[in-house]
């Protein structure tokens, strides 16, 4: 395990060790765990990206989609429990 040196200005400092507090943890866990949350959010951010990039090269390559409101309603009957047969892309006209 690495050390590394942060500076904090004072109130951020006082605001931190106060959250932590409430947190019931210490200064030093919130901290680790702030910097863990930060770290897991911009991966998953860059999970999402690369999936859309795929997902619109894909859309490129063939000149296949799905219209929105096909797709809304396949979700909102998804997401209310009922079977959906998912719509298939096509290539629309325009």
């Amino acid at each position: 395990m690495t050390t590394t040196t942060i500076r904090l200005s004072d109130d951020l400092k006082a605001r931190v060790s106060v959250a932590a507090s409430r947190s019931g943890t210490t200064t030093h866990g919130f901290i680790l765990e702030a910097i863990a949350e930060k770290t897991q959010q911009a991966e998953r951010q860059a999970d999402l990206d690369r999936v859309a990039e795929q997902r619109y090269a894909n859309i490129l390559s063939t000149g296949k989609t799905i219209p929105w409101e096909e797709m809304r309603q396949y979700l909102e009957a998804r997401s209310a429990g009922m079977p959906a047969q998912p719509p298939k892309a096509r290539k629309l006209a325009g």
